[in-house]
């Protein structure tokens, strides 16, 4: 893995966020930029979630759910997984941190 890190444009609900990421992980970052994305606009489209924060901390237990509830033939690949719970915790704290700021 690359220690080199540049930033990528990411867009999250309409919204566009600056994610630092190295060089030789963007294209699963950008696979779960998508996921993260899809999930949260069909929460958006529930029309029970209102706000962007609520709306990511919703998708986040959703695709928490669906990591733990999972069921992997040999197992699962833990790099794997945390590499990918870490993309998106960066995701998150990215969509979260102009809600922060607003308080």
């Amino acid at each position: 893995m690359s220690d080199k890190k540049g930033l990528l444009d990411v867009t999250l609900l309409g919204r566009s966020y600056k994610v630092a990421c190295a060089e030789d992980e963007r294209e699963e970052l950008m696979q779960a930029v998508v996921y993260l994305d899809r999930k949260m606009g069909q929460i958006k489209a529930s029309g029970k979630v209102a706000t962007a924060e609520r709306i990511a901390v919703m998708a986040a237990l959703n695709i928490a759910h669906e990591l733990l509830t999972v069921k992997a033939p040999g197992g699962f690949d833990i790099a794997t997984l945390k590499r990918r719970m870490h993309f998106m915790q960066a995701a998150l704290e990215e969509a979260l941190a102009p809600q922060e700021n607003l308080s």
